[in-house]
């Protein structure tokens, strides 16, 4: 079947609930990766957000019901010959072959779940239900509101029914919102290096504070994914340790662990498959990448927090004139170098055999702490070698301009 009314109709008909939708398997040099479609409430009423991933990047933008279906239209099979629409009622999977010929397949279900294919060297995304925010839905994260979850209980964020407090709403959000990301690369980092996968992970978060994250990530592998996990939090403050192994044991998360420590002298490298990071501050962060890099940890989440290396070094005498107007202004000055020291970071992280990508982790208006880097080990030495020079020549150009001093992540990754 290639009738596109099909289509059509999970957009504009009210009786068709949609939740969710992915483009993959883009053709040759198509200019992005993967696309994914999610309804939202607008001010001029019902709209799709759609939000295009390239290697290193995600764009944003938000379409009307008829541009959602002419977008379709469009880069179908043009430039992608995947798509997986999901509603409340079943699946919709559009399929075109070489040709150009498109078979639209539907499916009826009483709980709509999907694999597709995202176009990366065969790899599958599992479409989780999401509710749209719209339709007088709310949305379905991964952990869900009116669903108990103990430790946000204990965390304060839920009640015992299940019901999120609202002045802890975003914190709600932030986590889970983590949880998609760690999602979106679990099998990378359950991925053997002769292509098995482990049947264990072990995770190390570096800074983990109150732990919110921690424990969540923990919960996330063990209930939801019924993963044998092992994980470790580390944080400075002693206090905050001993509450987060309190409240541990009282969960009975007995492969939960946490240490009072700093993250440039901790050692306890015992084969992490994943090295997460929220909001270390300053060079804490650079220090907790080198330890990812140094001990060939598979996948890396971080975000940063309060870059002020660069703002401390950069001189307006010693760097490019190009750059003199960006560094006269306070505020300007902050944000230019806060994103260069990520964009540096990126670099080095890619030379280093990560691909790597700078992601938006909450909308602005929650926190202007909000690029995670995410980076993923690549298994083909020989892609990560030739793709090593540029990026070296990327970040040394980038130095330059600067000023030409070596921030401290470059430093470390030469010791």
């Amino acid at each position: 079947m290639s009738d596109f009314s099909v289509l059509k109709k999970l957009f504009f008909d009210e009786s068709s609930i949609f939740l969710r939708g992915i483009i993959s398997n883009p053709v040759k040099n198509a200019e992005f990766k993967k696309i994914r479609i999610t309804p939202v409430n607008a001010k001029d009423g019902l709209c799709f957000h759609v939000e295009k991933f390239t290697e290193k990047q995600s764009f944003h933008e938000n379409l009307t019901q008829d541009g959602i279906f002419s977008f379709i239209k469009e880069i179908i099979p043009q430039k992608f010959r995947q798509a997986v629409f999901e509603t409340e009622s079943g699946t919709v999977s559009v399929l075109a072959n070489k040709k150009g010929k498109i078979s639209i397949i539907t499916k009826s279900t009483g709980k709509p779940q999907c694999n597709c294919a995202d176009g990366n060297g065969g790899k599958t995304e599992k479409l989780e239900s999401t509710a749209p925010k719209t339709q007088n839905r709310k949305k379905q994260y991964i952990l869900q509101e009116g669903v108990p979850v103990p430790f946000l209980v204990e965390l304060g964020v839920m009640t015992k029914d299940g019901a999120v407090i609202a002045q802890k709403y975003d914190k709600f959000r932030q986590i889970n919102r983590f949880l998609e990301y760690i999602d979106d690369v679990l099998e990378d980092a359950l991925l053997e290096p002769d292509g098995t996968r482990k049947s264990e992970i072990s995770i190390v978060d570096f800074g983990c504070g109150k732990s919110y994250l921690t424990f969540a990530v923990y919960y996330y592998l063990t209930e939801l994914k019924k993963l044998r996990a092992r994980i470790v939090g580390l944080d400075l403050k002693a206090d905050v340790i001993e509450h987060c192994n309190a409240l541990a044991e009282k969960l009975g998360y007995s492969a939960l662990k946490f240490q009072t420590g700093d993250i440039a002298h901790f050692e306890s490298n015992t084969g992490f498959d994943m090295m997460i990071t929220l909001h270390a501050c300053d060079t804490a962060t650079d220090y907790a990448l080198a330890r990812a890099v140094n001990w060939n940890i598979p996948v890396v989440l971080s975000v940063p927090c309060c870059q002020h290396e660069l703002n401390k070094s950069v001189e307006k005498q010693s760097a490019a004139p190009e750059f003199a107007a960006l560094l006269k202004y306070g505020i300007i000055r902050e944000r230019f170098l806060s994103l260069a020291t990520d964009a540096m970071r990126a670099e080095l992280l890619e030379s280093s055999g990560y691909s790597v990508q700078l992601l938006e982790f909450i909308d602005m208006a929650h926190t202007p702490k909000n690029i995670l880097i995410r980076a993923v080990k690549k298994h083909s030495a020989g892609h990560g070698n030739s793709c090593a020079a540029g990026n070296t020549a990327a970040f040394s150009a980038l130095k330059k301009a600067l000023g030409g001093q070596a921030p401290i992540l470059e430093q470390l990754f030469s010791q």
